[in-house]
Order: C-alpha cells, then structure tokens, then sequence
C-alpha cells in the first residue's frame, strides 16, 4: 500500500463530522512535526461547537522566497442513511479500484497528497528556498464561522504573509487534473417579506393578496441581466429557493408572502450593487417589504500567473493534460484566504460522487494527486518570486 493511500484510509476511518475533527489534524499534526513543521493548533468556539484549526509552517532558507499554503478541512458531510450505504461510510473500504467512504472525494484525499507531497519534497530538498505551510479547520462544511476566517484573521494579527494557497477541493470533473478552480463567484442570500392585508378570500376588494401583488416585480427580478460577466466568470444570477404564503386555510388570502432568494455573482458586480438594484424593482412595483440580507461570501480570482502556471506544468507532467481553469460551483473557503492572499487555486480529485451516499475516489488516482501536489511545491517554492 502507498504511503499516501494509507494515510487517506487513515483519515477516512475518523468520523469527523462538522465540527468534529476526531483526531484527524493530531495525525496530521505528528507527520508535519516530524519533517521540521512549527504546528500551532487553534481552537475556536465553545461546547460541543468547538471548532479545531491548525496552522503549520516550515519555513525555507529565504525570507524573500515565497509562502505556499495548503488548505483544507477535516470536517465531513453527515453520512445520509447507513442503510443505504453498501459499506461502513468510516470504514474505507476497496471495490472495483475505488476508495470507499466520507470524505474520500471531499477531502482526505486531497489532505493525505498534501502531507507526503510535503513529506517527500523536504526530504529531496531540506534546505528549500520557499516556506510551506498548511491552514487546516473542520468548520468548512459547517457555518464556517469558527474556522478558516478565524485563522485567517490570526494570522494578519500575526503578521504572517502568504503568497499563494491551493485548496484542496475535489474539482476535477472526468479525469484529475482536467480543471483547476481559480476563483468562485460571490454568494448573497435574502429572505425577502413582502406585506399585504389579510381577509376573507370572498371579499377581495377588503384585502391586499401580496402573492398577486408581488408577481409582476418577481417575473421581472426573474428576467433581470444583472451582468454580462467576464472571462473568468459566468453572468451573475438570481434564483428563489423558498416561497411561502397563507394561513393554510383555503378562504384566507394572506397578509404576507416569503421569499428565500441568493444571488451567485461574478466580479462585474457588487453586494451593494446588487441589493440596490434588487430594491429599486421592488419599489417600482409599490410593494411593501423588507429583506434581511447575507453575504455567504464576495468573489475572488486569481489570474494566471506564477502559481497557476506551477500547477498547470505539474499536472501537464503528471497527466499530460492542460486542465481547464474554471469559476463555476458554490462558496469555498478560498473566499476567506483570497482576502490575505494574493493566489488562491482550488485542485483536487475527481468530484462526481461529493457529499453523496457511497462517496469514492479512484484509488489510482491518489497518488497521481500525491505528485501533482510535490511538482507544484518544486516548481513554486525554487523558482516563483514573492508576489507579495
């Protein structure tokens, strides 16, 4: 068995669901002392709602040289039903040459490639240039309050630069290596109320039915071109999730309707932009409403530049594919390290079978992400410039 297929069979069997860590970053924490890693655990939170962060630096010959983080999270997904599991989900367990288990795609994979990626390229080169470090949190599949934006915001007390950051997010779609992400889109959520005036379905004309009212404003929120988008990102769009109204009584036209909305949102928009433009259709139409308002997170991109083209050349090697950059897919914790760091790229597995009963991974490909991981930090860490 490879050492990296150990280690992600290792990580697997810890049942670390959101926000429970279950020793995972201890194991990580042992193998990352033991090749030179200063390993500072961060502990956020309270109660059974304790968060378990880790960040872990081993710092190159050169203060000029860059600092190359890898990011992750130990934390998983629930596991859906047993029942409906053909194997124990923290039970990794082989078929077909597939990885079994939660979180073998998202991402004990990733972290497992990580560690002997860094394992082995210290060994080769002791006295490297560049600085790796790692930023682990198991509140990533959670509220994401306790987690990565807690470390991020300790680190600039601490004054820590970073230079460049892979996420080791499952984003390879057929074969791994076939897409890097680059950037996310922005995430902006409302619960929207519109008020109307409750009465008796027979007498109309002594109520308002905020469901009739609110209709033409929603069919043209519907039909809005927020924007055109950019080369790197889709246009913004708009989509209800929830809509709610009524007494449950079939005589009562209610006196408000609810609406859940978000908004996925390149970088040719902004948050205030959008809730300005969202408002003014609204008070077009003469509704009465309010909204509550939440920023899941603002856009982020990274062009091409040093450590996308470290990534591409590794992954070339490794593969002989040239991986598609893309900014499709929901929020990651790369919106929060992209605020204290200039390059953040998303790389991972395959990721068909993510957050799904009888998640896997290629067992071939475990170690095909291994080198990709230790190619990107040769080519980074000895030959990129700061970009600080």
């Amino acid at each position: 068995m490879s050492t990296t297929l150990h280690l992600t069979e290792q990580l697997i069997a810890a049942a670390s669901v959101t926000p429970r860590d279950a020793g995972c970053q201890a194991l990580i924490t042992q193998r990352l002392q033991a090749i030179g890693f200063d390993c500072v655990p961060l502990q956020f939170g309270d109660g059974e709602q304790t968060v378990s962060n880790l960040w872990a630096i081993r710092r190159g010959q050169s203060e000029a040289a860059p600092v190359l983080v890898f990011a992750g999270h130990t934390d998983v997904v629930p596991t859906g039903p047993l029942e409906l599991w053909h194997s124990d989900p923290f039970v990794p367990t082989h078929r077909n040459g597939q990885l079994y288990g939660r979180g073998a795609a998202d991402m004990k994979t990733s972290l497992a490639a990580m560690v002997v990626a860094a394992e082995e390229f210290v060994a080769a080169a002791p006295d490297h240039a560049g600085s790796i470090a790692f930023l682990l949190t198991s509140d990533e599949e959670g509220p994401a309050v306790d987690g990565t934006v807690r470390v991020c915001q300790w680190l600039q007390q601490q004054g820590q630069r970073l230079d460049a950051c892979i996420v080791g997010e499952p984003t390879s779609v057929d074969q791994i290596g076939d897409m890097i992400k680059n950037g996310r889109r922005g995430s902006l959520s409302g619960k929207l109320r519109i008020k109307g005036l409750q009465g008796h379905i027979a007498y109309p004309h002594l109520a308002r039915n905020p469901i009739h009212l609110a209709a033409p404003a929603l069919a043209e929120l519907a039909a809005v071109v927020w924007d055109e988008g950019n080369e790197y990102f889709p246009p913004t769009s708009w989509q209800m999730s929830n809509i709610h109204a009524g007494t449950g009584a079939g005589n009562v036209i209610p006196g408000e309707l609810a609406i859940d909305f978000n908004f996925r949102f390149s970088t040719a928009s902004t948050p205030d932009g959008l809730k300005t433009r969202l408002q003014d259709v609204l008070d077009r139409h003469g509704l009465t409403t309010e909204i509550d308002w939440t920023l899941g997170g603002e856009p982020f991109l990274t062009p091409v530049g040093p450590l996308t083209d470290a990534l591409r050349n590794a992954i070339a090697k490794e593969t002989g594919i040239a991986p598609t950059l893309s900014t499709t897919g929901g929020t990651s914790d790369g919106r929060f390290i992209a605020k204290i760091c200039a390059q953040v790229v998303e790389f991972g597995p395959i990721n068909a079978s993510i957050h799904q009963i009888d998640e896997h991974v290629r067992v071939a490909d475990i170690d095909v992400l291994k080198n990709i991981y230790r190619q990107t930090l040769e080519n980074f860490c000895a030959e990129a410039p700061t970009t600080s």
